[in-house]
């Protein structure tokens, strides 16, 4: 079975304050970090670049889980490595050339992730699935945080459990949108097993929201 992770996301902690709200979260039992930068142009929003990153990453030893909402990211991917990116997550819908750039992140020696859209069916990222470490699916359309989940893209979570297992895979499933202490166990019983959750931490207690978290997908 594989490891349950929780990936608070940093785009609704106090951009003023990164380096408290990162210790915030590693107080509360975090595993991950994630990072959602925007371009303005693959989603309407814009958010932060790699020296933001870089900035964040000497105050912090969690995970970070660098979601590439960006037209064309195979051009950002070597900023980002070297910026402290652990995992990269790249937008199958936003490149050309999905093979060459997972490969680009791997040559850079970081953790290849790729994403689908909620309209994007699984087909589309099949014939990759050997060369990632981790599948995002996203649970609401990308680029605005605070949005409902949507449970039928579980369908997409069960079919990639089951095409993982008929392969001898071994990726991770992570689910980004709308995740909360109701909705986390609906993903986990789809085959999730890494949880991005945003609004629902960072606004209420981090150290008991994330407690909530962990405890609905232990229990």
């Amino acid at each position: 079975m594989k490891t349950m992770k929780l990936a608070p996301s940093i785009l609704s902690a106090d951009y003023a304050n990164f380096e408290s709200e990162l210790k915030r979260l590693e107080a509360a039992g975090a595993d991950y970090a994630h990072i959602d930068v925007m371009d303005g142009h693959f989603v309407p929003n814009i958010s932060f670049g790699a020296g933001v990153v870089e900035s964040m990453r000497p105050h912090s030893k969690l995970v970070f889980d660098c979601h590439l909402m960006v037209t064309n990211p195979e051009h950002h991917i070597e900023e980002f490595a070297r910026a402290g990116a652990d995992i990269i997550s790249i937008h199958v819908e936003a490149t050309p050339h999905i093979h060459g750039a997972l490969q680009k992140i791997r040559q850079a020696g970081v953790k290849a992730s790729v994403v689908i859209n909620p309209g994007t069916p699984v087909d589309s990222i099949k014939h990759v699935l050997n060369l990632v470490d981790q599948v995002l699916v996203m649970t609401v359309n990308p680029g605005f945080g605070g949005q409902a989940f949507l449970p039928e893209t579980m369908d997409k979570v069960r079919e990639l459990a089951a095409l993982r297992e008929e392969k001898g895979l071994d990726f991770d499933i992570e689910v980004d949108g709308g995740i909360d202490d109701q909705s986390i166990s609906q993903a986990k019983e789809a085959g999730a097993n890494v949880f991005v959750a945003g609004s629902y931490v960072f606004n209420g207690d981090v150290n008991e929201r994330v407690q909530t978290l962990r405890d609905a997908v232990n229990g």
